[in-house]
């Protein structure tokens, strides 16, 4: 088990070393989105249009964040339930989405996606919303305002801890834990 800092936008040689298991800590911009936002993503891109950030190399957080406490840039941020967006995730990934990140197992397709595209799954402990909201130094809504918490925000972030659940390469980390007993 490896640990990385990278940096957003991801670039394919970042993605293709990381193994089911290893450590990110993420820094950059990356992008909230949850299904109400996907849906709108996909009637954006079946009438013609394009998504609301640039997707090449970019990193989809899918969390609905409580409203920001004063001084601070945004609320609790824990994941959500990453299998409800697993019917947007290949178009997503397909366009150059790098990185999801959530919680819970993703379906076969999307793990195969992954395989295609050159991209990961990684996992955002759940139930640490406050702790991760730390570190978030900025949140700015770039999309769909009307959806009040599940907007598109960017969301810049510094040393954001994640787990790499699913690889580039088939690996999964909730099939072969690596339990040191």
């Amino acid at each position: 088990m490896a640990t990385w800092h990278l940096t957003t936008p991801l670039r394919s040689e970042d993605v293709l070393q990381l193994r089911a298991g290893d450590v990110v800590l993420l820094s950059g911009d990356i992008y909230t989105a949850r299904d109400a936002a996907h849906k709108r993503i996909m009637e954006q891109l079946d009438s013609g249009g394009t998504p609301p950030f640039p997707t090449e190399g970019a990193v989809v957080y899918y969390v609905g964040p409580a409203p920001a406490p004063p001084g601070r840039p945004i609320g609790s941020a824990g994941p959500t339930t990453s299998g409800r967006m697993d019917s947007y995730t290949p178009r997503m990934l397909a366009l150059g989405v790098r990185a999801t990140i959530g919680k819970g197992k993703r379906s076969d397709t999307v793990r195969n996606a992954m395989c295609e595209h050159g991209a990961v799954y990684l996992g955002a402990t759940g139930g640490a919303g406050a702790l991760l909201s730390q570190c978030v130094l900025a949140a700015e809504v770039v999309a769909y305002e009307e959806l009040g918490p599940e907007a598109v925000r960017r969301l810049t972030v510094r040393d954001f801890p994640l787990l790499v659940i699913n690889d580039a390469c088939g690996g999964e980390l909730y099939v072969t834990p690596k339990l040191d007993l």
